[in-house]
């Protein structure tokens, strides 16, 4: 027997909860909406997986990141979706959409049928199984995106106590990695192929400072190199790291942060796409009537720069999803709502550091303040300069109120008459927009 709702939300994220709420806000009905989800949890705040959840101490555990916590908002637990007649779907994967008979199928062979569907499968890491490297599926690999993966991380930690862990990847994973797994006593490598970390948002003066720290605190970085190959114990776990520079390194744990690719394979041929997502307006609505991508999945109009652009990031998931729904509920009632005006933010929080970086890394850099590794209270910045004016600002360590001044400055894209009063100027540049 085919299941039909109103509303299907394809995926479990971080969009599936703020969907969700966002329904609720809009006074869904009873019975008329569904989230199908492959994982057994109710929607949670995905960044907590690298951060809080493998502390060593008094770790973060769900249901205490459930959706709404990570934008200050109410928590939504199992109950709070039973009293709001949303079917939670769970351990259900969807291996087969049909867009034209609005009809989705599981590996179960259950058949859901919607009116209205929003996708937002998100992304799945890249792993290196995927490119055949050499004992790559050894035990003790791991990778993170689900809260399934980090169990079984946390397991290996402290079954693995005082080892040696291999990070390989130098972004977003791998730095919040390389930091837990130093918290918790591990001796950790860091492996990336890129002449400095973070290369697709960090200049190469952002990026000495947090190499300088993490080297500080015992992380031991290898650049320009990539892991070729791994060997294994007769228990079948991984115990050595090849470099393709011919260096081999001990390993009990790997964890490999290389990116993530969207999820859109299920919608292959039947939705138009672009720049490796799917393609939406502003209100998140695909090409195809009565469907809408969201999250990392959707490649939408960046109203502030006038193109197109995917981006993979828990605060567009929020307020992209929040946005669909918006723009559904409007459509029902014969009313519209504002274009979706994104400004594009990035953060994120390692040891005793926190940065926020607003806007596009493009054009020209300044760097302003103290961004030397050793200080005591290191707090520094960087503004993009594209055609005359700040397009993008990054700040470590800032108070809200200078977070909020340096997103001022990325809306509003001041002109720059002199780029060495703007270095001298530095936070106060910011605070007089």
């Amino acid at each position: 027997m085919a299941k039909t709702f109103k509303y299907v939300i394809l995926g479990g994220g971080v969009s599936a909860g703020y969907a969700a709420r966002e329904f609720a806000k809009q006074g869904v009905k009873p019975g008329e909406l569904a989230i199908i989800s492959k994982e057994a949890v109710a929607p949670y705040e995905r960044p907590a997986l690298s951060k809080a959840y493998l502390f060593p101490e008094s770790p973060a555990r769900l249901p205490g990141f459930n959706v709404c916590v990570g934008s200050g908002g109410e928590r939504l637990l199992l109950e709070w979706y039973k009293e709001k007649g949303i079917e939670l779907i769970l351990s259900t994967e969807i291996v087969k959409a049909d867009l034209a008979s609005k009809s989705l199928t599981s590996a179960g062979g259950e058949t859901f049928n919607y009116q209205i569907l929003i996708i937002a499968t998100g992304s799945t890491v890249i792993r290196l199984t995927d490119f055949g490297v050499e004992g790559a599926n050894a035990k003790n690999i791991f990778y993170l995106r689900e809260v399934d993966d980090a169990d079984k991380l946390y397991e290996a930690i402290k079954s693995k106590k005082n080892g040696k862990a291999v990070v390989v990847g130098g972004g977003y994973i791998g730095l919040e990695l390389s930091a837990v797994l130093r918290l918790n006593n591990i001796d950790v490598t860091m492996v990336y192929p890129e002449p400095w970390c973070m290369p697709r948002l960090f200049t190469s003066g952002i990026a000495a400072f947090y190499e300088g720290y993490y080297a500080n605190k015992g992380v031991n970085i290898i650049k320009g190199t990539v892991a070729v190959g791994f060997t294994a114990n007769s228990d079948g776990e991984v115990k050595e790291v090849k470099l393709k520079d011919g260096r081999v390194l001990n390993a009990d744990i790997v964890v490999v942060g290389v990116g993530g690719r969207p999820q859109t394979s299920l919608f292959k041929g039947q939705v138009e796409e672009e720049k490796g997502g799917i393609k939406t307006d502003s209100f998140f609505k695909t090409n195809v009537s009565d469907v809408y991508a969201v999250g990392d999945v959707a490649t939408f109009p960046l109203k502030l720069y006038g193109e197109l652009r995917r981006v993979e990031h828990v605060d567009h998931s929020r307020k992209s999803a929040e946005q669909a729904v918006k723009a559904i509920k409007a459509a029902e009632d014969g009313k519209t709502v504002e274009e979706y005006d994104y400004l594009p933010y990035f953060y994120s929080r390692s040891f005793d550091l926190s940065w926020q970086f607003y806007g596009d890394n493009v054009g020209d850099t300044v760097l302003f303040g103290d961004n030397n590794p050793e200080s005591s209270k290191p707090k520094f910045g960087t503004y993009w300069i594209k055609d005359g004016k700040v397009v993008g600002a990054f700040l470590e360590s800032g108070t809200p109120e200078e977070n909020k001044a340096i997103a001022k400055v990325a809306k509003v894209q001041p002109p720059v008459e002199d780029v060495d009063q703007l270095a001298k100027e530095g936070l106060s540049f910011a605070s007089k927009i």
